[in-house]
Order: structure tokens, then sequence, then C-alpha cells
């Protein structure tokens, strides 16, 4: 069926409907740019588990927006970080949301696209893009019968394999697979063995997957496969590993996955950016594959807009990879570590003991948990108070008009200055129709994950994502500096609310 699209141009094509191209679409949406969202996937719903939660960080980002209860409300939260054997309380984590959410990808991608309609964002399913070609203005995307679609700028949110990265050209650097394992949602004649147990080629596990008979089974394959697996697969894998198969039946779905761990060489090329899977992939160990994806959407998001829009230059766009590419660089190194210790061999055993007992002492239980709950990030921003670069904490603020939380001040993803000095000290106006300014108190602690309570500043400038740009010191130091580094000029006045421009 052939699709008529609103435009023939459009602003920003992004193509893949999972998590992080819908919080891609929405970021772009609350910025006043009408993204068009493409999704191969005839629907919505989405056939498997994939991801099987959220953590600290991108709990908080979804607080930021207003629409973490969304989740929470149909998720289970579980006061926890794992590592080796160690399960770390992550209870103490001076973040208002100390926990990760249990909750499957399907619901989080409902969740998100229902949001993303609310802002009045169209996804169109069914489309798949055969190519594109880009010049000095912008990209022309082939859709088969349903195009050609032009575009300033095209991101490709398209997963692993992503289609759009290759054909941009991109090397996708790293390791190959060294094992592999199956996944599937089944039914089972005999009862099993709830929880996990390790082998030589990795750790498995079956557990039940909500109500009723369904049981959700990840099992390590004794050598490296892959394809399309069946049933017969999944049985010679159980039967390998526990000596049965279990009388396993009725598959909903089966899938395989591998430890290949790649990072896109470049972010961007061009007016083509990459984000999400299409950028990184990694053995689901610690699942921080999803919250990579939501938080490359929240840091090129806001970018992209403003460029757009014409408050920004084009450069702005390079420090997209310059701030995501260090991070999931270390995260990725963490999955291979934490792969790599789940192997059964004595002597991986022997190591996976002994990182346990380190992992439990106070000092690496707290280090280790703001790590995989992604609440350490700091993005170079050069020197200077232990915030610079690093994610708000949600503070509660007492304004003239009442009290406040910080992340509320984000809800439209608009960046804000927070004043804690003389309410004449700073002044922003020529930036007022770009960032809020507040004048606020605040008599408590300021406490960062890993850092501890570091001084109070006298000011905070915070950018879309929640990270903060500029700490001021009761003075107004480097703010028109930093002010025109990520919003634009003062003479720059944004335009009106953009679709095609």
């Amino acid at each position: 069926m052939r699709v008529s699209f609103p435009q023939s141009e459009s602003a920003v094509v992004i193509v893949g409907a999972g998590p992080t191209g819908l919080m891609l679409a929405g970021e772009l949406a609350l910025a006043g740019v009408e993204p068009t969202v493409l999704e191969r996937r005839p629907h919505q719903e989405l056939v498997g588990s994939r991801a099987g939660g959220l953590h600290s960080r991108t709990i908080e980002i979804l607080d930021q927006r207003g629409i973490a209860e969304r989740f929470l409300a149909l998720g289970q939260t579980h006061e926890a970080a794992l590592f080796a054997d160690a399960v770390l309380d992550t209870s103490d984590l001076p973040s208002r949301h100390p926990y990760s959410l249990a909750l499957f990808q399907k619901e989080i991608e409902r969740i998100l696209a229902g949001w993303v309609d609310e802002l009045g964002v169209e996804i169109h399913y069914g489309q798949e893009v055969a190519g594109f070609s880009q010049d000095e203005s912008g990209v022309e995307v082939r859709l088969g019968d349903d195009g050609p679609l032009r575009a300033r700028y095209l991101v490709g949110c398209d997963g692993g394999r992503s289609p759009i990265r290759r054909a941009a050209g991109i090397e996708f650097l790293g390791w190959d697979a060294s094992i592999s394992a199956l996944i599937a949602a089944v039914e089972m004649a005999e009862k099993p063995e709830l929880g996990l147990r390790y082998s030589s080629v990795g750790v498995s596990g079956i557990g039940p997957m909500g109500e009723g008979e369904t049981l959700r089974v990840v099992i390590a394959e004794q050598e490296l496969n892959s394809g399309e697996p069946g049933l017969d697969d999944l049985r010679r894998a159980l039967d390998a590993v526990y000596g049965t198969d279990f009388g396993v039946h009725s598959p909903s779905w089966i899938s395989r996955f591998t430890d290949a761990t790649r990072q896109a060489a470049d972010y961007r090329k061009g007016r083509v950016l990459l984000a999400g899977d299409s950028a990184h992939i990694h053995y689901p160990a610690g699942g921080q594959g999803l919250q990579h994806g939501i938080q490359d959407a929240v840091n090129l998001g806001w970018k992209l807009a403003q460029v757009v829009r014409g408050t920004s230059p084009d450069s702005l766009l390079d420090t997209y990879q310059a701030e995501r590419h260090p991070p999931t660089a270390r995260g990725l190194r963490e999955t291979m570590a934490a792969t790599a210790l789940q192997r059964g061999d004595a002597r991986t055993t022997a190591l996976r003991e002994t990182l346990t007992e380190l992992a439990a002492l106070e000092e690496p239980r707290k280090r280790i948990a703001a790590e995989r709950h992604g609440l350490d990030i700091r993005y170079d921003l050069g020197d200077g108070h232990p915030l610079l670069g690093r994610r708000m904490p949600d503070l509660d603020l007492v304004t003239a008009g009442g009290s406040l939380r910080t992340y509320s001040l984000l809800a439209q993803a608009r960046p804000a200055l927070v004043n804690f000095g003389d309410p004449a000290g700073i002044d922003i106006a020529p930036w007022a129709d770009r960032v809020q300014l507040v004048d606020a108190g605040y008599e408590g602690a300021w406490e960062l994950p890993v850092q501890g309570e570091v001084p109070a500043p006298a000011a905070v400038l915070i950018r879309p994502d929640g990270h903060v740009a500029w700490v001021g010191d009761g003075t107004a130091d480097g703010l028109t500096e930093v002010l025109t580094t990520w919003f634009g000029s003062a003479a720059r006045a944004p335009l009106a609310k953009s679709g095609s421009s």
C-alpha cells in the first residue's frame, strides 16, 4: 500500500521506532521539530521480550520529561545491581530512583509510542528504507514505491544490523562473536529448575513470565551458532546444560544472540547520524543496551533540533560523538568483562568468587552500583566544579512561586539556569527565549554518586539532557561563552516550529 506523507520534505527522518528512535522523536517534538519516523515492522507490537528493564539514570531521564510514573506503574523495582555473583545494594545511591525497574521492552516501547503520539508525531509502519544519498543541503531517502523523501538530517536507530550504518560506509569496529545463546518464551511439560546455572560456556536461566505457564528461558549454547533457531535447537541446548529438555513445547518465540561487541567508528557522517544499537552492540549482560540508546537520544535530540531551527551551527552535532562515544565504550568493556565472568570453568569461578568478595566492600559497591545504573557519567566539559559535565541531582527547590523539583524544569526539554545567589546577580536576557532563569533556594547537602558530597554552587546551567554545562561561583564569569556554545549566539533567535524547513 502506498503511503502518503504529510510533506515530501522533513527536517529529520528517524529510521527505527524502537526505544531509541521513539525517545529521539519525542525529544525533537518537544523542541519544536516534527520528525518523520519510519519503522519496517508492520505495527508497534514487538515479538519477544528483548530488554528486561530500566536503570536509575534512564528512569531519571524519563522523570525529567514527566513520564517516569507511566513506567513505574507497570514494572517492579529492585534496589540492586549485579556484578559477578554479588547482588549490590543500591538503596543509598543519591538519586530519587535508586533502583532498577523490571519491565519488558514491549511495554517500554508501548508507553513511549503513546507519549510520542501525544506530542503529535506519527510513526509510519511498514516502511523500509531502500537506500539514500546525501549532499550539502540534505539527504534523499528512497522508500521504494513510497519515496523519495527529502530530509535535512537522517538518523539511523535501526538496530545492530543497521542498513543505514552500512549504506553510510561507517565502520563497525570491535570483536566477533565467541559464544551464542538462545532466548525463548515457552511452556514445559516437566517442572524445570528455576534460577541461574553456570556451565563451561556461560550462564543459563529459567524463570516465569508473569502469570500463567509461560517461562522465559535463556540458554548458553555449547558452540557458537548463527542463523534463525528452532525448537530443536532449544531442546539440544537445554539437554546439554540441564541433562533434559523438560519437555519444552509451544514456543511463543525463539531467538539467538551472541557476544559480538562493536561500536561505530563515527556516530555521524555528514548529515547521517547513528544512535542506539546501530551505533553499538554487545552481549546483553547487565541490560545496558537500551540504557545507552535512551541516553544517545536525549543527548542528540536537543542539539539536532537547535541546528535544524538555526539556533546553533551544524558543528554542535560534533559534540554528540565526543560525549556519547566514551561512556558507551566503557559500557562495552564492562559488558565484555561480565560475559567472561559467566563461564563456569574452575579458573573463571575462582576469579568470579574473588571479585564478588571485593565488590561487596563499601567503596567498590558504591562505585560499581553507580556505574551499572549510569549515574556516574561525566561529559568532558573542562575542569572546574565536580558538578560540571555530570547529571544534575533532582533537588527540592524553594522558589517565590512555591516548591518544585529540579527535574520538573526539564519537562519541555528546555535548558534552565538555576540561581541560588543574588537574584540580580545574573542576567541572561539575550537568551531568555531559549533558557529559563529560576531564582531558588536549597538548604540540603549536594551529593553525587561516587564523588560523595560536593560544595554547593552559586548557580548551575542545566542542559536539556540534564547535564550541567556551567557552575557559578557567585559571578557570571564564563557564562556568556557557555550559553553561546550550547544555545547559540544572542543574536540568533530560534525559528518557528519546524516540520520541513
